[in-house]
């Protein structure tokens, strides 16, 4: 198992940022890989689990391990047919915006392979 950390910082709030986070129906507005998250709920919460839909149409499972609202963290686990990945997620404020970091646990090749993408939503993440 291989571990993989990822900073964005950009000009939103931290209130915005941990909101985009928060409310599931807001992944797929900064998340360009993500068409839909199927799940009971709409705002995370320890334990929530449902899939993640990606615009190739290929589900992931999921399950939310731990949320905290107050110091803006939450991780996640996510099942894709025999590939598992835990990713840590933590928004920072950050001068007059935030910063953002995402920690992956799992095969190294999943992870670089899917480092582009992540990288490039955790930027769209900390936009205004």
């Amino acid at each position: 198992m291989a571990r993989v950390t990822l900073r964005a910082s950009g000009a939103a709030c931290p209130e915005t940022v941990w909101e985009r986070y928060a409310s599931v129906d807001q992944w797929a507005s900064w998340s360009p890989q993500i068409r839909a998250v199927h799940c009971l709920g709409r705002r995370l919460r320890p334990g929530m689990s449902g899939t993640v839909e990606s615009v190739a149409g290929i589900r992931a499972a999921f399950v939310v391990e731990a949320v905290d609202d107050d110091r803006r963290t939450w991780t996640w686990r996510v099942r894709l047919g025999r590939v598992r990945i835990r990713l840590h997620h933590e928004v920072r404020p950050r001068g007059r915006g935030t910063t953002t970091s995402l920690t992956m646990h799992g095969p190294r090749f999943v992870l670089f392979a899917y480092a582009p993408l992540a990288r490039l939503a955790l930027h769209r993440l900390v936009q205004p």
